[in-house]
């Protein structure tokens, strides 16, 4: 074999060697390349990622669930406490109505009183006293319940014939109210301006006593002397004071 032979088989197998060298590093580059794929598993790692997440969704949704069924809760207490409170509005109506009528204290109506004049002798009026002097009508309760009772009363005086009449005008005092038990009495005054005068007089015979709030009233005696006529005037000395 001559050189030249040699040579060229030489190189034939040196080029040889190295296609196979490079073939085989470009094998061992993709099977790690492979590998790398198939430990890194982005698929995989993405559906964990999505199991996670749905986890994720799912305990949400059982949050949510749970929210809901707080809601429904609520709801259900909401039902409750609307039936809880509808049953406790319904004493409380009750308990109202018989928190009224269970204190037993109602007005006091005409009918379950008794009225007078104060006629001793610390009560007479001076009858030279003028406007400054007062005559008392005590107001007793003669039912057999306890009532209530304040205000200004109604005081119209009338005369022999009932023909001249005079509703009396009411103070400025404040006034408050009383209650009065069975056989209990309580009383107001009257100002009043007594004359001896045969001039310009009222003489009154009887005076209707009307309680407050009532319409009916209780007639009784007029036992004092004659009263300065001041029916037509704007501040008449005679006028009546609230009860208590």
């Amino acid at each position: 074999m001559s050189a030249n032979t040699t040579a060229r088989t030489v190189r034939r197998r040196s080029l040889r060697i190295a296609v196979a060298a490079l073939t085989a590093a470009a094998g061992l580059t993709l099977t790690a390349c492979s590998g790398s794929d198939a430990n890194t598993e982005p698929a995989g790692q993405s559906d964990a990622g999505m199991a996670v997440e749905s986890s994720g969704t799912g305990s949400s949704a059982k949050e949510q669930g749970s929210g809901a069924q707080a809601d429904s809760g609520a709801k259900t207490d909401a039902k409750t406490d609307g039936k809880g409170g509808a049953a406790a509005k319904k004493p409380g109506t009750n308990g109202a109505g018989s928190g009224g009528s269970g204190s037993g204290v109602d007005r006091c109506h005409t009918s379950g009183l008794k009225a007078a004049f104060a006629t001793g002798e610390d009560a007479t009026p001076d009858p030279n006293a003028g406007g400054s002097t007062t005559t008392s009508v005590v107001l007793t309760n003669k039912g057999s319940r306890t009532c209530k009772i304040g205000g200004f009363p109604g005081v119209d005086l009338k005369s022999e014939n009932g023909g001249e009449r005079w509703s009396l005008a009411r103070s400025s005092a404040k006034h408050g109210s009383i209650t009065l038990a069975p056989g209990d009495s309580t009383d107001f005054t009257i100002n009043v301006a007594l004359t001896k005068e045969e001039e310009g007089f009222y003489q009154p015979a009887f005076a209707d006593i009307t309680p407050p709030n009532e319409t009916k009233s209780i007639t009784i005696k007029w036992p004092w002397g004659t009263l300065v006529d001041q029916r037509s005037a704007t501040h008449p000395a005679t006028f009546v004071n609230p009860i208590g």
